[in-house]
């Protein structure tokens, strides 16, 4: 097991609040049973997040500053810890996200980021790293609190009607994530809209992309690729992306119109069904 000593708290911010909890911990008197204890979880857990070796959660983060008393320090950390899990061609989008005051999506595969569900975003994010499935989750959930903020940015998304037809994880998974699209059909800062098939061929053939825009600082395009990503502040791509956007929203079914087409295939397609004996299954 890694010594609490060995640990760098400047190599990253997850060796940094290993040092800190155990630091914090010993000023208060208490070993990691006893703080374990009090927070409700196992002497292993408090030292595994103190050797750097699992990544802390929002709600572990919490606890630990109602019992040391800490004044929300950990909270504070949590959020650096978590974004420090996200890919590291990502990190930097993210970071920009977070401070954008209004975001474009067209997406044509997966449910926007933001609006996931845990455990569509689970079984997504378990694909191809399955071993590290929680701290990406973790991370995402974290990317979404920017839509509980008092300021929280404007967010207009595009889906393609393929998104609500592909079954990620399950159809239980599935329903469930439709039906958090459906919640935001009053939300004052979210705008879901649903391209059609019917549409044929559109602007957004080429892949799903982002725009942010920000109150000081220059529009940005975001696409990303398998494993690598592309950010631009250029003039040009900006117009035409910026048009495209716009025709896609002219292209897709308005807000009613798109809860109307969520809420049937969620009932169609993910609905419960009935066994041929008269269970019900999922």
């Amino acid at each position: 097991m890694v010594n609490i000593r060995d640990l760098d708290p400047s190599a990253s911010p997850l060796d940094y609040y290993g040092s800190e909890l155990c630091r914090l911990r010993e000023a208060a008197g208490l070993n990691q049973g006893q703080l374990g204890s009090c927070i409700f979880c196992t002497a292993s857990l408090v030292g595994q997040i103190e050797t750097a070796r699992k990544v802390p959660t929002r709600d572990f983060s919490e606890r630990v500053d109602a019992a040391l008393g800490t004044g929300g320090v950990f909270s504070r950390l949590v959020g650096l810890v978590l974004r420090s899990q996200l890919p590291t061609w990502f990190q930097a989008y993210a970071e920009l996200e977070a401070r954008a005051t209004y975001i474009s999506t067209y997406q044509c595969q997966v449910v926007y980021g933001l609006l996931q569900t845990e455990a569509y975003a689970r079984a997504l994010l378990g694909v191809d790293q399955p071993d590290r499935t929680s701290e990406f989750v973790a991370a995402r959930m974290e990317r979404q609190r920017i839509l509980e903020r008092e300021d929280p940015p404007a967010l207009w998304v595009v889906l393609g009607e393929a998104v609500l037809h592909q079954e990620v994880g399950s159809r239980e998974v599935m329903r469930g994530q439709l039906a958090r699209l459906l919640e935001f059909r009053d939300h004052p800062w979210v705008q879901v809209q649903v391209l059609p098939y019917s549409v044929g061929q559109h602007t957004g053939m080429m892949g799903a992309f982002n725009l942010l825009r920000f109150e000081d600082n220059p529009d940005l395009f975001y696409a990303e690729s398998y494993d690598s990503a592309h950010m631009t502040a250029n003039p040009q791509v900006i117009r035409e992306r910026s048009v495209g956007y716009a025709r896609l929203q002219s292209c897709a079914l308005p807000s009613e119109g798109s809860a109307k087409l969520i809420a049937h295939v969620m009932e169609e397609r993910y609905g419960h069904r009935k066994a041929p004996a008269g269970r019900t299954v999922a």
